[in-house]
């Protein structure tokens, strides 16, 4: 009890007792908040799991029982059908070359117009930036016929240029480079115009290394939207041989390969086509949260 000393002399001040912090209450509340996101994990994994346990199962077990999540037996006849029997290594082979020049050309050609549009002063810029963001509004199916007959009026439907060049460049990386750039100290710049860089090599050796998030957010990006096209390959291409990895799978889908289920050799292609794009999105997620949290650490 603490001692109060005033005008009427020495009087005890009377102590008022402090809840503590949290209690029951806000143990029940962090209890349903994890139970929560728990049970929504299982929900959005669960299809996975099925996908993986299908994968290792024989053809009467994964039809009499798709929803279990253990094999019985485990087989991997369905993945030795892939490799044998389908064209699986040709589509991950056209997959792996498209995904790696749309990638590359999407990253150079959205960071340059990003670049562009943050920084140069040209007449028409605004309504240019303006036309960008009103096509990232516009789906994808719409331009699907327009596609098609620009590709086949240039003589490049049914190839591989079919495949990459109308892909290089995106209205969402473009706005995601120009956003980022705009956040960048102009001073920067200034001080490598002093020293004699032109625009281009200010662009290049100046500022582009400093978007290193954005260029991390944009490869992870543009890799998982390539590695995943599947309508554009509908009006691209027609030739097997030219066929990506979702343009085959759905061919595999559609039951090219006869009557039954099929679902070891369905969902053990679909798991395949699945690891590329897991593997990059973990690798450059851990750099990218890596940047994020030393750029807040030096603002």
């Amino acid at each position: 009890m603490a001692v109060v000393t005033g005008p009427a002399g020495p009087r005890s001040a009377p102590v008022t007792a402090r809840r503590r912090p949290g209690g029951a209450r806000g143990l029940a509340t962090t209890f349903l908040g994890y139970a929560t996101l728990v049970f929504f994990g299982l929900v959005f994994l669960y299809p996975f799991v099925i996908q993986i346990a299908n994968s290792f199962k024989t053809e009467p077990d994964a039809a009499a029982n798709p929803l279990s999540p253990l094999p019985d037996p485990v087989d991997l006849a369905g993945f030795q059908r892939i490799v044998e029997g389908t064209e699986f290594p040709l589509w991950m082979g056209n997959s792996v070359l498209v995904t790696v020049l749309v990638t590359a050309g999407r990253v150079f050609f959205d960071s340059l117009a990003g670049y562009a549009l943050a920084r140069l002063r040209f007449r028409g810029r605004a309504g240019l930036f303006a036309a960008v963001v009103a096509v990232m509004a516009v789906p994808g199916v719409v331009l699907l016929i327009p596609k098609f007959l620009v590709l086949n009026q240039l003589g490049m439907y049914d190839t591989h240029a079919a495949l990459v060049v109308p892909l290089l460049a995106d209205a969402a990386g473009v706005f995601i480079m120009k956003q980022f750039f705009e956040s960048i100290p102009v001073s920067v710049e200034e001080a490598a115009r002093i020293d004699g860089a032109s625009p281009f090599r200010t662009f290049w050796s100046v500022v582009l290394p400093m978007a290193k998030p954005a260029l991390i957010t944009l490869t992870i990006l543009s890799f998982q939207g390539s590695w995943n096209e599947f309508p554009h390959s509908l009006v691209a291409v027609q030739d097997p041989d030219l066929f990506t990895l979702p343009r085959g799978l759905a061919d595999l889908v559609s039951g090219s390969l006869g009557a039954g289920t099929q679902y070891p050799l369905k969902l053990g292609a679909a798991l395949l086509a699945t690891i590329p794009v897991a593997i990059v999105f973990v690798v450059f997620q851990r750099y990218f949260v890596r940047d994020a949290n030393d750029g807040a650490d030096k603002g």
